[in-house]
């Protein structure tokens, strides 16, 4: 019982150090989207906080969110707010190609991630003393699950998807796998893409920030807004397509 109710805790002083983050973020995204219905993607759902912010702020067409982890895909289901034809949900991974893979799920379930973790960085180190603080568990990891994975585009096919206003990606070091699963005549159909890129070592992505960037311009995206996370070496990054009017 008191495993839970330290992470509870954690999970809320976590919400609010990002409030403001989360404030700057919907302000930029009204000045293009006053009235208009938006389309907008969800990869990583997690426990839908997005969706909150998006509903509570934009006149919503439709919602498509993913999020891989069962446990946290049967508790956004299960949720009446979200029993709305606006709202869909798959529990998928998303990333390149279809297939198989493990999901490291930790304590702190904001940080489970399809990549390996590096137990001796600093900040992961950091990060398991505080969490498992007050814990009976002394390690983040909790378990793994077997997760499908299948690119983004086959699931825009298979759903008819003409236009997608916000492309939103937080996936704990898979974004750029996201990224690469997006056919070039997708990419047409997306206005912004919005996502979080972590700087710290923790987690082994593979990638740097400048292989997401330099397949962003060559898919005619600019960057258009930078957030630095409190307390974190990561951002937040929105590009917006510069090809045409979506």
């Amino acid at each position: 019982m008191l495993n839970k109710f330290y992470i509870k805790i954690i999970s809320i002083i976590v919400e609010l150090i990002d409030h403001s983050n989360k404030k700057k973020i919907i302000n930029f995204f009204k000045k293009f989207f006053i009235n208009d219905e938006i389309v907008v993607i969800d990869i990583g759902a997690h426990k839908g906080e997005t969706i909150n912010l998006f509903i509570k702020n934009f006149n919503i067409n439709k919602i498509y969110a993913f999020e891989p982890n069962i446990k946290l895909f049967n508790s956004l289901i299960k949720k009446k707010k979200y029993h709305d034809k606006k709202i869909f949900f798959f529990n998928y991974g998303v990333g390149m190609k279809e297939e198989e893979r493990e999901l490291n799920i930790l304590i702190d379930s904001a940080s489970s991630t399809f990549n390996t973790i590096n137990l001796d960085s600093d900040y992961y180190k950091r990060k398991n003393k505080i969490v498992t603080l007050l814990s009976e568990k002394k390690e983040l990891f909790e378990n793994k699950q077997q997760i499908s994975i299948v690119s983004l585009s086959k699931k825009i096919l298979e759903n008819q998807i003409n236009k997608i206003d916000i492309l939103k990606i937080d996936t704990e070091g898979f974004e750029l796998n996201v990224l690469k699963g997006i056919e070039n005549y997708d990419f047409k159909k997306i206005r912004f893409i919005y996502f979080e890129h972590h700087y710290d070592l923790m987690i082994n992505k593979g990638y740097n920030f400048s292989d997401i960037n330099e397949l962003l311009i060559k898919n005619k995206f600019q960057q258009k807004y930078k957030l630095r996370m409190k307390f974190r070496k990561s951002f937040e990054y929105i590009y917006e397509n510069t090809n045409k009017k979506i």
